[in-house]
């Protein structure tokens, strides 16, 4: 991959087919004329479309001024991340990569071909900067397969420059529509020619989805929407895009709680195998992303120190370790994605969710079910609460918290599971179920530094160093530790109080 762009443009109709004057739009001193390009587009996909479905296009284009491949990933309306990779005949692998979790084991295929006369004009201001790129397209699309049924048709796209102001767009759109331009209802010249070279054997988009009645169609609801961030942050993990490990992780662990806590609901015999999966597909993309939160707590802890109480290349030695650290779990996450097992976890979940193993209680009204459930789990919690807070402070106690914890991230996926049937009460169980996660996950954080100073002092100790600084860090994450375990038996009290009386939660 060689190029990242953030693209946000509107694609209009018109009779006329010309693009109105322009000037003066939101300060548009001028309207230059850029000349005429030939472009020419070849979109792939599966044969079922696969991309298409999901918003995604992938294109191979010559002509213009920016020839290659261009993959993009739609963000919000109007609004993609495009991607390029150099000319090449085949599709680059970097590419093929990022659509993995979509793609499969499917071939990707050229599926439609699309030539465009385009007419550029640069939107500029006073100063001669570029504001926006608008282009009248006069568009010819064709099937290579399936008869070589084609279509004509002529739009005008308007594109933001790079760093410009999307309030632009409005200013422009406003005189575009006093001229009789009307905005476009595709959202892509791929789009629009897939429908319009549609042939009579074409298969029909997804269903629309219903609202949720039984206990079951909640349950399934809530996986069908962990299984899309599954498939939908494949991408932005392998384009390292920031906290995207993190929430696949989440989503991973969002299906085991639910998979686990609603045995009622499916039958466990066929969701147990996927739940080992994901739990291995979770502590496959935690290693790099808890290394760099141990980095975070201990680099700030040093950083409160007085300069008196740091001794020693105490600085020099943790980064270091860190470094050292990270380069062994680094390319873990993706490794993971790469897998054989990956695809198969994938085409598990969407057998699962096409033909779900229901049980009996699935079919029942989703008030009773899943309260039962949430019930359940909140009573699992408070035992393990009681007995870590029961255990003298030491490694016992710091072991029984974190299985608490774990415990509390279950309950509050179960609850979140149960919010859109049971409304308030299972939103406010959330709440304070997060803020006890976060509590328990500063406990459990402190535990892991606690252990990491131990770590650095044998080190700093064996190459003759000083390592009281590394005592002084340790000290602090004792004393922290106790004022967590100090606040926890209130907090859960609260929720207990609070939520103990509400119905049907």
């Amino acid at each position: 991959m060689t190029d990242i762009k953030r693209e946000i443009e509107r694609k209009y109709e018109s009779d006329a087919g010309v693009l109105p004057d322009l000037t003066g739009a939101d300060g548009v001193a001028a309207v230059l004329d850029r000349g005429v390009a030939e472009l020419d587009a070849v979109y792939y996909d599966t044969a079922d479309e696969r991309l298409a479905a999901a918003g995604i296009t992938l294109r191979r284009r010559t002509g213009g001024s920016d020839a290659g491949w261009h993959l993009k990933f739609p963000v919000a309306p109007g609004v993609r991340d495009e991607i390029h990779a150099p000319l090449s005949d085949t599709v680059p692998a970097a590419l093929a990569a990022l659509v993995r979790s979509r793609v499969r084991r499917q071939e990707l295929l050229p599926l439609v071909r699309i030539r465009t006369r385009r007419t550029l004009r640069h939107l500029v201001d006073a100063d001669g900067t570029l504001l926006a790129e608008a282009a009248v397209d006069e568009v010819r699309a064709e099937r290579p397969a399936g008869g070589g049924r084609t279509a004509r048709w002529t739009e005008i796209e308007v594109e933001l420059a790079d760093g410009g102001d999307p309030a632009l767009l409005d200013k422009v759109e406003k005189r575009l529509r006093k001229a009789g331009v009307r905005r476009s209802p595709s959202s892509s010249k791929l789009a629009r020619a897939l429908a319009a070279t549609a042939g009579p054997d074409r298969r029909p988009g997804p269903p629309e989805e219903q609202t949720p009645v039984t206990a079951g169609d909640h349950v399934l609801a809530c996986l069908r929407a962990q299984r899309d961030a599954l498939v939908a942050l494949d991408p932005a993990v392998r384009r390292g895009v920031p906290d995207s490990v993190h929430r696949m992780r989440v989503a991973a662990r969002r299906l085991r709680s639910v998979l686990r806590t609603y045995r009622e609901v499916l039958d466990r015999s066929a969701t147990d195998p996927l739940r080992e999966e994901l739990r291995r597909l979770g502590g496959e993309l935690g290693l790099e992303r808890d290394q760099e939160v141990l980095d975070e707590r201990l680099t700030a802890g040093l950083d409160a120190l007085p300069d008196a109480l740091v001794t020693g290349p105490v600085r020099d030695r943790l980064r270091t370790w860190s470094r050292t650290r990270r380069s062994a779990l680094r390319g873990r996450a993706v490794a993971a994605l790469d897998s054989r097992r990956h695809l198969e976890l994938l085409d598990a979940l969407d057998a699962l969710l096409a033909d779900p193993p229901l049980r009996p209680a699935a079919a029942k009204r989703p008030a009773k079910v899943m309260t039962r459930a949430v019930r359940k789990q909140c009573a699992k919690l408070s035992a393990l609460l009681e007995q870590a807070l029961a255990l003298p402070p030491g490694p016992e106690r710091d072991l029984a918290l974190h299985e608490a914890r774990k415990q509390a991230k279950a309950v509050r996926y179960t609850a979140e599971a149960a919010v859109p049937a049971l409304g308030a009460p299972a939103a406010g169980l959330v709440r304070t179920l997060k803020a006890l996660q976060d509590l328990l996950g500063r406990h459990q954080d402190g535990v892991m530094a606690r252990r990491a100073l131990r770590e650095l002092a044998d080190q700093a100790h064996a190459e003759g160093e000083n390592a009281f600084t590394y005592g002084v860090l340790h000290g602090r994450e004792e004393q922290r530790a106790a004022e967590y375990e100090a606040k926890l038996p209130g907090l859960w009290e609260a929720a207990v109080a609070g939520h103990a009386d509400s119905r049907p939660v």
